[in-house]
């Protein structure tokens, strides 16, 4: 009787959730979406149904590294599941907060789903995750991260101490990087394709003409610490000048390594100064014992 009795309460629940229908296998119209997600985080989803985020620091994508990462996408697939959340406008959609290039290689690769981890995220959330998981991952240029950090302080009304929390940086660091975006476009071009670093363009912020130095300073190939030389050699006295000057033709890593290594093999100091397609080499000497020495190295027994 009691076994009865229980196989007529599972017959009943089983109509019970027929009865609603298609409802229950796609979800009614007027379904609280929040909870939904809750229950169905992570997905497969059409490809169609995501596109990018508004709150994407990025603004560049090279095109070589996706290309690398569609052949990849073709071998594994995609192993790691795109961070979405639902757009505010359409809730059949996924605006993209993590994953923006994995997607652009998707689709190239001609994925029609893809791996999503769906999150209740709000507009100041999102752009925070964002901004971390590329700063994270070092996928940002200097002014991408800075233009970032000033969208949570004017937007969100974030203080910069709160942001460097939120990204793991200082307050200094926020500071300094929102000074680039007072640079000339001509040194924010030089930023965007990596042919100067932040410690460059920090370095220029003081210099009175700083777009005609890091012109100069890209073609010339001057590290950070020379381009700080140069800036400072603006409003110093000329033999501090003539001294930067010669920094500024230092050699680069190549060549003083190879002056190292002749200089160990002579016993004596070496100088090499490239110029065009030859150059010098200055070997020094301080004394005629020095002198027949290297000259004897050389093959100059006989002179």
């Amino acid at each position: 009787m009691a076994e009865s009795k229980r196989a007529d309460a599972r017959a009943d629940a089983r109509r019970a959730n027929l009865g609603r229908g298609l409802s229950a296998l796609f979800g009614d119209a007027n379904e609280d979406y929040a909870s939904l997600d809750k229950v169905r985080q992570t997905k497969q989803v059409p490809i169609e149904f995501l596109k990018p985020g508004p709150f994407q620091p990025r603004r560049l994508f090279d095109e070589e590294a996706i290309n690398g990462l569609v052949e990849s996408i073709k071998e594994k697939g995609i192993l790691q599941p795109l961070l979405v959340r639902r757009d505010p406008a359409d809730a059949n959609t996924y605006q993209i907060i993590c994953g923006e290039r994995r997607w652009r290689a998707a689709q190239i690769a001609g994925l029609h789903e893809l791996p999503i981890v769906l999150r209740d995220l709000g507009d100041r959330e999102a752009l925070e995750v964002s901004l971390i998981e590329n700063i994270q991952r070092q996928d940002l240029s200097p002014l991408e991260e800075a233009e970032g950090y000033k969208r949570l302080l004017e937007e969100f009304d974030h203080t910069q101490e709160a942001v460097g929390r939120i990204v793991g940086k200082s307050r200094s660091h926020v500071a300094n990087m929102l000074r680039l975006l007072s640079l000339p476009d001509g040194i924010k071009k030089h930023l965007h394709d990596g042919s100067l670093s932040a410690g460059h363009a920090r370095a220029l912020l003081t210099a009175g003409d700083p777009a005609a130095l890091a012109d100069s300073i890209v073609k010339q190939g001057l590290n950070v610490r020379q381009t700080e030389q140069l800036v400072r050699s603006e409003t110093e006295p000329a033999a501090i000048k003539k001294d930067v000057a010669r920094l500024v033709k230092t050699k680069d890593a190549d060549i003083q390594a190879l002056e190292k290594q002749v200089s160990s093999r002579l016993g004596l100091k070496v100088a090499i100064a490239p110029k065009g397609k030859g150059g010098t080499v200055t070997i020094r000497y301080t004394s005629l014992d020095q002198l027949d020495e290297v000259l004897g190295r050389l093959g100059g027994d006989d002179h």
